[in-house]
């Protein structure tokens, strides 16, 4: 019977209010407040789908209440600086204080075990120095492109509007207007409030072709000449693949395809939609170079690249191999990271698909480098990068720029409650719930965003002068330490055997990826026999 007491002093306290009330009125008030106990004690009792409430009426509620609150207790009681995830909270404290412009240094020592790999640090010169350089841009566009883009070192990856909000959209685009740097839309079309907030735009092409759609779901030239015309759209981005969920697609349900968001996908109200695993314009790397080509020729010469998280190593190299056979180029390749984040999506795809970003944006690198592209086609990253070192380092590893999403949701105000699939983000940023997106005043976040991005950018300034040197570019793999062992210590370029220039062209055996050169084709992204 312990497991029933809970439940059944609740019904004889009720009882014994329910008797002696008229003695003492205030007893009435404890009734109103017992009945609703009593009653879900009994229907805990009654009910045929949980266990635990049928065997332990009311007292099991306690395991749900324990569950729902749980994250909470363990981010602000439980947890280290160090130990939370996807984010620590120290990760999290330092956007926060750069986003509200305040001072983001700390006191005492590191938090980090800088004995344990796979730690890694930056290697300063003795001769360091004070960059005059405070907004260092890239030129993106391959010798066809006509009209070229200066990028910034640090820019806002793909956050696709109905994933998130609207004024968190327009505070994104708005922040990105003011600091000079450029929003990436994501996959869900160009939305009225990414053009309001008056942002450099990179239009993100994916699977389902929103903004350029045809009524059976396939690529509409006349449409996306259309849209890319709009000069606040700089460049084009083919999305091939996403770190969180590489290869997965996905279904918008028909009743979440509001008047807004059918607008900027190009569909109609309430109608459910695809996005298949793989495009539909292309099927081979050389298919994809010609696709990249109209499109590029469609935007009136903007540059256009992809996006995609690695894989299956020779598709890679296949790409690089489909480049040098047809002289064709794309203006750049945007690596993205096995951690990086998304509102939704299964846990294996999280977990265990998908290169995680040092690996995926060493093999990228190597194949640009191995083939003698790395002139021509511009390298970005995306996946937690949210600090200056995480800039710096990605950087001496070949990357010309670096964007980040989950950064700039923290500059807007997330707090990681991990509810961005349930439409009830609490701060109003992963949600379409208007009364929640009222919490978030765009005004005020946009100027986050700036600060944040401006504070990171002077910090890796800072770093590269550490390091003797004036500009991120002259960052080089042997600025970067990895720790092998606790006793060991490489620098990068051989911690992650890179390659030589022209090295897969002159020299492939001599490389680690040898066996999947020869398996890359340029005709076909499946491995040659």
């Amino acid at each position: 019977m312990f497991r029933y007491l809970p439940w059944l002093a609740t019904v004889l306290l009720l009882a014994l209010c329910l008797v002696f009330w008229r003695q003492h009125s205030w007893l009435i008030y404890l009734a109103v407040a017992l009945i609703p106990l009593a009653l879900t004690g009994l229907y805990d009792v009654l009910q045929r789908r949980h266990s635990l409430w049928r065997n332990f009426p009311l007292f099991a509620r306690i395991r749900w209440v324990a569950e729902e609150l749980r994250p909470f207790l363990r981010a602000y009681i439980v947890e280290s600086e160090t130990e939370g995830r996807p984010f620590n909270h120290e990760e999290r404290t330092l956007v926060y204080r750069r986003a509200k412009d305040v001072s983001s240094v700390e006191p005492f020592g590191s938090h980090l075990d800088i004995d344990k790999p796979p730690y890694e640090w930056l290697a300063h010169s003795i001769a360091a120095k004070h960059p005059e350089e405070a907004n260092p841009r890239v030129l993106v566009g391959a010798p066809e492109t006509s009209q070229p883009y200066s990028a910034s070192v640090f820019n806002i990856s793909a956050m696709s509007f109905g994933s998130l909000g609207a004024h968190a959209i327009e505070a994104l685009s708005q922040g990105a207007s003011l600091g000079g740097f450029y929003h990436d839309t994501g996959e869900g079309g160009v939305s009225r409030y990414h053009r309001q907030g008056g942002g450099d735009l990179v239009w993100e092409l994916g699977s389902g072709y929103f903004g350029c759609r045809a009524a059976d779901g396939s690529f509409d030239a006349a449409k996306f000449a259309d849209t890319a015309s709009d000069p606040q759209i700089k460049m084009i981005e083919v999305k091939l693949s996403q770190g969180a969920k590489p290869g997965h697609g996905g279904v918008l349900p028909g009743e979440k395809v509001t008047h807004e968001i059918a607008e900027a996908r190009g569909i109609a109200v309430g109608q459910t939609c695809v996005s298949p695993p793989a495009h539909s314009s292309f099927s081979t790397p050389i298919e994809m170079l010609e696709f990249v080509a109209s499109l590029r020729e469609l935007s009136g010469g903007k540059p256009v690249g992809i996006k995609f998280a690695v894989g299956n190593r020779w598709e890679t190299l296949a790409i690089c191999k489909a480049m040098l056979e047809t002289g064709l180029r794309v203006d750049f390749m945007v690596v993205d990271g096995g951690e990086g984040g998304t509102g939704a999506a299964p846990a294996e795809f999280l977990d265990h698909v998908g290169a995680p970003l040092r690996q995926a944006l060493v093999l990228a690198r190597n194949a640009l480098v191995g083939t003698g592209l790395k002139g021509d086609v511009r390298l970005a990253c995306s996946g937690k990068q949210i600090s200056a070192f995480s800039l710096a380092s990605s950087m001496a590893l070949g990357a010309d720029w670096v964007n980040t999403a989950r950064g700039f949701m923290f500059s807007l105000g997330c707090i990681q409650s991990l509810n961005c699939h349930n439409n009830t983000c609490p701060t109003g940023i992963a949600t379409s719930d208007k009364a929640r997106q009222r919490g978030l005043v765009v005004a005020d976040k946009a100027i986050r965003v700036r600060n944040y991005q401006r504070n990171t950018v002077k910090a890796l300034m800072e770093v590269v002068g550490a390091a003797g040197c004036e500009h991120p570019c002259e960052l080089t793999p042997r600025h970067v330490m990895h720790r092998v062992t606790e006793d060991i210590a490489y620098t990068a370029e051989r911690a992650y055997q890179l390659v030589r220039a022209g090295q897969l062209l002159n020299a492939p055996d001599e490389t680690q990826l040898a066996q999947e050169w020869r398996m890359a084709q340029a005709n076909s992204f499946l491995p040659a026999s």
